[in-house]
């Protein structure tokens, strides 16, 4: 597909606009008294607090708390995407702290309705509760029966605000230090005799050249940089750790490290155990995977910077608008629906795709309030992968928009269910690709490149999980930063097994994962939501069209119930071994398809 000017006017890789954040004309200060003025409010409605209150009241108060937190949310989400763009800028900076500072202290004030609502005998809260035949407030009904799921962890009062401050100025605050240290990392490297000063994205591009000695170059300059920074990166990632257990085990109660995150996720221990086990029990599907790709590049054995290597030889480049195209029409032709709702994202400039110094690296898709429209964050450098990764937050984007008609507590997926839409969306563009190609060695290199990125989100993923799992312990037992360098080089001997040679440099590439420090445990809803969509993809390749109302239909779920039953409407059972080892079997399948292609 050709890019025309037209299209190169309609999709320019530029920054982001966040006036539908703090519209012309108003101020953060201005924002800041409207907001004073709900808390007020509240704050008066609460000494009608009883469980003798009459349930329209309580309804009333509560429509008055949710308006307050979509009024925070919007600022939260303007200080933090600011931030995003330029992690850099002391004004930028200062204005995310002031931010984040007074809407702690909001929140403090605010606590006590949540607190007091957990309180109640589910009697009580029972008869609260809007009634269950109401659909138009089923969304209420849920959230509020889903808070109480978290009774068991939440503590008292002053206790909770206590967290909140402590958090804001210390935890949160290591972690804002950990994205400026790392955004402002500048890497050297030499190309076609020419050394080129690179940010973190641009320099990991090269992972994916058909040039060994350049794919190696860059995962060695991204690794040196690292190690030189692994000391203090270290640091901050060991109090990560022990801020974590000390508030979430010996205050609020959780049963392990990672039990947070599954009861966020509201997802069953039990699940996410057997999908880690299963991921240990078929990484022989990935080797087999990698020896082949040895052989298909003509080496004895694969290094680990060649995980990404392209059977090609050419260095394809595309073009923005030429992706912008691609994947919105490969949306079209699935669902019109679909389409128009990405399109959004562009019509409305709501995305940040240009490369920058001091810009966050990475990609992200931002839902801050049901009526809006998504914020992306991109990174895009001109790759075949970039335009995957745009189809990726795309997809996530499209997800928020087919659940707009929640509220903001509702419309967020859960996220190991956030990733439905967005790998979807991946596999969606991988097919139409291969449907529109004929050339062996085309459809050859395609059908690998999917596999690449199937290893990234699913097993790459479930690894990192695992490496948690043995950094928390092996910290709170008295280990250094510095150990854990090798009980992650450990994992990766586990993963790869003889398949790889594995330098002894990348035994310091956890300090550069940036989801460990920010979100932990996070990594595991990539290798979940990549399973699932797996199995729903090969429903959709059998059932066609007849498909896609049931799978929109999952989409628009949101957040509004709870994961489990909104796959055992998709007929999943994600507690099941054999569900997750069937996820493997589809990628056997493109295996030995791949393996087939002459």
């Amino acid at each position: 597909m050709s890019t025309t000017t037209e299209t190169a006017r309609r999709y320019d890789l530029g920054p982001w606009d966040l006036s539908e954040l703090l519209p012309a004309g108003q101020t953060v200060d201005r924002r800041f008294e409207s907001i004073e003025s709900a808390v007020r409010e509240l704050e008066q409605a609460r000494a009608e607090l009883s469980p003798e209150i009459d349930r329209a009241r309580f309804l009333e108060i509560f429509a008055t708390f949710e308006q307050l937190v979509e009024r925070i949310y919007a600022l939260s989400a303007y200080g933090s995407l600011r931030f995003s763009a330029d992690t850099q800028s002391s004004e930028v900076l200062a204005l995310r702290s002031r931010i984040d500072q007074r809407l702690t202290e909001v929140q403090n004030r605010i606590l006590f309705l949540d607190l007091w609502w957990k309180g109640l005998t589910d009697e009580e809260a029972e008869r609260l509760l809007p009634p269950a035949g109401d659909q138009t407030a089923a969304d209420l009904r849920f959230h509020l029966e889903d808070q109480r799921r978290l009774k068991p962890f939440t503590l008292e009062e002053r206790a909770e605000q206590i967290v909140n401050l402590k958090d804001v100025n210390g935890v949160d605050a290591l972690l804002k230090v950990y994205s400026m240290l790392t955004n402002r990392l500048e890497f050297e490297i030499e190309v076609d005799g020419e050394k080129q000063t690179l940010t973190r994205d641009q320099l990991m591009s090269h992972v994916f050249s058909p040039r060994p000695e350049l794919r190696a170059a860059a995962y060695r300059e991204q690794l040196r940089v690292f190690e030189r920074e692994a000391s203090i990166l270290g640091e901050i990632y060991a109090h990560r750790v022990r801020d974590w257990h000390s508030e979430n085990r010996d205050l609020r109660g959780f049963a392990s490290a990672i039990a947070v995150r599954n009861t966020a996720n509201d997802i069953p221990d039990a699940a996410v155990d057997v999908l880690l086990d299963v991921a240990v029990e078929r990484r022989e599907v990935f080797q087999r995977y990698f020896r082949w790709k040895a052989e298909r590049l003509g080496v004895e054995r694969l290094r680990r910077f060649d995980v990404f290597a392209p059977l090609a030889g050419s260095d394809k480049r595309v073009e923005y608008g030429e992706a912008v195209e691609l994947v919105l029409d490969t949306f079209e032709r699935f669902d019109p629906g679909f389409a128009h709702s990405a399109a959004r994202v562009f019509e409305e400039r709501h995305i940040d795709g240009e490369i920058r110094k001091g810009k966050r690296g990475g990609a992200f898709c931002a839902t801050v309030l049901p009526h809006q429209t998504p914020w992306l964050l991109l990174n895009y450098t001109g790759r075949v992968r970039d335009v995957a990764t745009l189809a990726h937050e795309l997809g996530h984007a499209v997800h928020s928009m087919l659940a707009a008609e929640h509220s903001v507590f509702t419309q967020h997926a859960s996220l190991p269910l956030a990733e439905t839409a967005s790998v979807f969306g991946e596999m969606l563009l991988t097919d139409r690709l291969l449907a529109d190609e004929s050339s062996p060695s085309v459809r050859r290199e395609l059908l690998a490149s999917a596999l690449d990125d199937i290893y990234a989100t699913v097993q790459r993923q479930a690894y990192f999980v695992r490496f948690e799992k043995a950094a928390h312990e092996a910290i709170l037992a008295g280990s250094s930063p510095a150990d854990l360098h090798e009980i992650y080089f450990k994992t990766l001997e586990e993963q790869f097994g003889d398949a790889l040679e594995l330098a002894p440099e990348f035994r310091h590439e956890w300090v550069a994962i940036p989801h460990i420090y920010h979100t932990p445990f996070y990594c595991y809803a990539y290798s979940f939501g990549q399973l699932l969509v797996l199995s729903l993809y090969r429903r959709y390749q059998k059932e066609g069209k007849a498909f896609i109302p049931g799978y929109l239909r999952l989409l628009a779920h949101g957040g509004s119930a709870r994961p489990e039953a909104i796959l055992a409407e998709a007929g999943v059972d994600v507690s099941s071994a054999e569900f997750w080892r069937g996820g493997y079997r589809v990628i056997e399948d493109l295996l030995e398809e791949l393996e087939a292609v002459e």
